[in-house]
C-alpha cells in the first residue's frame, strides 16, 4: 500500500477512536438490580413457657443499585405472624420484618419458617427460621376418640346416641364443658351436668343422646364443641353425622330387599 493510501485509511480509524474515547462510560441499564441481604437468617428464642408470645425483628439491606420490592412475606403456620416495615427499599437502605410466635399448644423443640419474596433476581425467595424450646408445666390434657362419628341410618323422629371417649392424660384435674341445647349427656347410667371434672390419668365414656331434628329426611350433621381447662387445646369439636330415613322409605326398602336379607 502506498503511503498516501495508508494515511487516508488511518484518519477515519483515528477519528472513530477519538469519538469513543470522548464518550463517558456507563453500565447498561439492564445490569442495575436490587439485592436483599439479611444480617441474620435465624433466631433461637431459647427456652420459653408454653403460652408465651415472643417477637424478633429481622433486618435486611438493599445492597443492590435498584429499588428492592418486597412481593410477599409468609409463614409456615398460623402460630407465627410476619410484618414487613415497608414494601419498597431504596439502594443502601434498610428494611425490617417483625416475626411473632405464639407458643400456645406447642411443646418441646419447635422450628418455624418465614418466607421472604422479592424482586431480587439472584435470590427471589429467601427462608428465615425461628426456633424455641417450649417448656410445659403440670397441666390437664384432653384426648378424644373419635373426632368424627357416623351413626348410620336413623329413623325419622327418633333420637340417636354417640359414644365418645374423653381421657385426661395430664397431671392436673381436667374440667370440661359442653353447651349443646337438646342434647342429653351420660356417663354410665347417670345423666351428668357441666362443668364435669375428670381426675388426672382417668378416662370416661361420654354418651351423647342426639335429639331428633325437624326437617326433611336425608343426611344430617351435628357437632359438639368441648371446652376445657387444657391450656394447649381449650376447644375441640366432635362431628356427628347420620342419615335420617322416613318410615315410608324404610318400608319400601324392606319390601324391596327383605327377602334377600331373610327378613319377614
Amino acid at each position: 500500500m502506498k503511503s498516501g493510501q495508508a494515511a487516508r485509511a488511518f484518519v477515519p480509524g483515528l477519528l472513530l477512536i477519538l469519538v469513543i474515547a470522548g464518550q463517558p462510560f456507563s453500565a447498561p441499564a439492564q445490569l442495575a438490580a436490587p439485592k436483599a441481604q439479611f444480617k441474620e437468617t435465624s433466631r433461637d428464642f431459647g427456652q420459653i413457657k408454653q403460652g408465651e408470645v415472643v417477637s424478633h425483628e429481622f433486618t435486611f439491606t438493599n445492597s443492590g443499585n435498584a429499588v428492592l420490592v418486597v412481593k410477599n412475606v409468609s409463614t409456615s403456620c398460623g402460630c407465627a405472624a410476619a410484618l414487613v416495615s415497608q414494601k419498597e427499599i431504596a439502594p443502601g437502605r434498610e428494611g425490617k420484618i417483625k416475626v411473632t410466635f405464639d407458643s400456645r399448644g406447642y411443646a418441646g423443640k419447635v422450628i418455624k419458617y418465614v418466607y421472604f419474596e422479592s424482586n431480587d433476581p439472584s435470590n427471589p425467595r429467601q427462608e428465615l427460621t425461628i426456633t424455641a424450646e417450649v417448656k410445659v408445666g403440670p397441666a390437664p390434657r384432653i384426648e378424644l376418640e373419635p373426632y368424627n362419628l357416623d351413626l348410620g341410618l336413623v329413623l325419622e323422629g327418633e333420637p340417636s346416641e354417640a359414644a365418645i371417649k374423653v381421657k385426661n392424660s395430664g397431671q392436673l384435674e381436667l374440667v370440661i364443658d359442653i353447651d349443646n341445647p337438646g342434647f342429653i349427656f351420660m356417663v354410665g347410667t347417670r345423666v351428668i351436668s357441666f362443668p364435669y371434672k375428670i381426675p388426672a390419668g382417668r378416662e370416661i365414656m361420654l354418651m351423647a343422646r342426639v335429639p331428633a331434628r325437624e326437617g326433611r329426611p336425608g343426611p344430617q350433621r351435628e357437632y359438639l364443641l368441648l371446652k376445657s381447662n387444657d391450656p394447649a387445646r381449650p376447644s375441640l369439636s366432635v362431628f356427628i353425622s347420620r342419615y335420617v330415613i322416613s318410615r315410608e322409605e324404610l318400608k319400601r326398602l324392606f319390601e324391596k330387599y327383605g327377602k334377600e336379607l331373610g327378613i319377614k
